[in-house]
């Protein structure tokens, strides 16, 4: 990424990444459909799961960022071994947060589900989902490893391959565990979770034997799994915010869940659905913006910060197209493409309502993303996270509690008294609290990328030798 034309060389890194999340986005929509074939009680507890599953996928890509960020810089700058040593120490600091992660969560999923409005036949199935997913934890962390490290170095296909033969796994034992076919028995929405699970472990056995034998750039050493206290406070001092980002965006996904699930469990259903057709949103501007962030890290290591910029710039305007096309294809299409999953005539509605009101501003959640992806190859890591916070924090929960539930409040200071209340839209109120925030926080981060002060990068105070030279 540091030499010849940035378009072709970004198509180039880019499009694994893209097939490799619209592979993992498959899968998740095959336990949609499968799991829509059980009934709209089932559809509804996987949905409240959803954002709690993607949690921790945010968290473990938080923990990965600042292994993205030395990896890429320290190959931009010719050292190969130091790239290594990073592999060994990110394993260690992974799968290690992911076991506690895993014990935590597993103890506190009752609080949990209660917290999120689960309640009855829901509760129940929602149990039954979580309870899998929990134990998978470890083993999906060690796999997001596998990818970050090989994305640093550059080499994109083999994390894609990887994801292709996981992904067909679960998409086959889906129906099977889910519906159950010969000996295999019906479990449910507890057959989604144990078919993700079984994928999950395989993905992660055969990430860890290609890095073991280091034939595609990037190598995990034996002697490198030992601590190693510099590297990582370093990892830690790039992750933190990363993780703290990921938990925020997640966090505020359960937020967001809870919301909903006040509406009942036909907008719960809908709002399940239509999420997972918005992951092509985050399948094509996540895999760009890993794009964008292994552009930069690598052109700030071979310090070039002008193409490094070039390519970010580059790779927002490429995504931002896309999705507005696909935005398109929602807004034009919403009927057929909710039935696709549920056949509800009440889910396909309120389903309908989501995707129009979503599909014409598609663009711009893509668009930040990539700009988000830039900030985390330089290893500004602390401004991704304060674009995450905006975004929803700042804007879309408050924006959903103002657009959607009917509130009053007086506000006396010195002078006559300010009425303040909510618009009382209803359930669309929450949709067009996700519009909302998707075009500021987009403009924000816009404006704050060009000021340019990301072009430092992170192994600028570092000698750029062989760990122990």
């Amino acid at each position: 990424m540091t030499t010849g034309a940035i378009t072709p060389k970004l198509v180039s890194l880019a499009w694994p990444l893209v097939a490799g999340n619209l592979l993992q986005t498959a899968y998740n929509l095959a336990d949609m459909f499968w799991v829509g074939r059980v009934g709209r009680n089932a559809v509804a507890a996987v949905t409240l799961m959803f954002p709690t599953a993607w949690l921790f996928v945010s968290l473990a890509m938080g923990l990965t960022a600042g292994a993205v960020a030395l990896v890429s810089q320290h190959v931009g700058a010719g050292d190969d071994r130091a790239a290594d040593a990073v592999v060994g120490q990110v394993t260690l600091l992974t799968v290690g947060v992911g076991l506690v992660l895993a014990t935590v969560g597993y103890i506190g999923r009752h609080p949990l589900l209660v917290f999120l409005g689960a309640e009855g036949v829901v509760y129940r199935l929602a149990l039954d989902y979580i309870e899998v997913l929990f134990v998978s934890i470890p083993f999906t962390f060690l796999f997001f490893v596998f990818r970050a490290v090989l994305r640093g170095a550059g080499d994109t296909r083999t994390a894609m391959w990887l994801v292709v033969l996981s992904a067909g796994l679960n998409v086959v034992l889906d129906p099977l565990f889910i519906l159950g076919v010969g000996t295999f028995p019906a479990w449910g929405v507890r057959g989604a979770a144990v078919a993700t699970l079984i994928s999950r472990i395989f993905a992660a056995a055969v990430g860890v034997v290609l890095l073991l034998r280091g034939d595609w750039g990037i190598r995990l050493r034996v002697e490198d799994l030992r601590p190693d206290v510099p590297v990582l406070k370093k990892l830690v001092s790039i992750g933190y915010p990363a993780t703290l980002d990921g938990a925020a965006r997640s966090f505020a996904a359960v937020a967001m869940a809870a919301l909903v699930a006040r509406f009942g469990p036909v907008a719960t259903a809908a709002y399940g659905v239509g999420l997972r057709l918005m992951s092509v949103s985050w399948t094509v501007s996540g895999a760009v913006g890993q794009a964008a962030a292994t552009g930069v890290g690598q052109n700030l290591g071979a310090e070039t910060p002008d193409r490094a910029a070039r390519v970010t710039w580059t790779a927002t305007a490429g995504t931002m197209g896309v999705l507005f096309l696909a935005g398109g294809i929602m807004f034009a299409f919403p009927a057929p493409l909710i039935r696709a999953f549920i056949a509800d005539p009440a889910v396909v509605a309120e389903g309908v309502d989501f995707l129009r009101i979503i599909g014409p501003f598609l663009a711009f959640f893509g668009g930040l993303m990539v700009v988000q992806g830039g900030f985390r190859g330089a290893g500004d890591t602390r401004v991704a996270m304060a674009l995450s916070v905006l975004s929803r924090w700042v804007l879309r929960i408050p924006a959903a509690g103002l657009f959607a539930y009917q509130w009053s409040w007086t506000l006396s200071l010195v002078g006559p008294s300010v009425a303040l209340g909510g618009l009382s839209w209803g359930v669309d109120g929450l949709w067009w609290a996700w519009s909302f925030s998707a075009v500021a926080s987009f403009v924000v981060g816009v404006l704050w990328f060009s000021l340019g002060r990301w072009q430092e990068g992170v192994i600028d105070d570092e000698k750029r030798s062989t760990p122990g030279d």
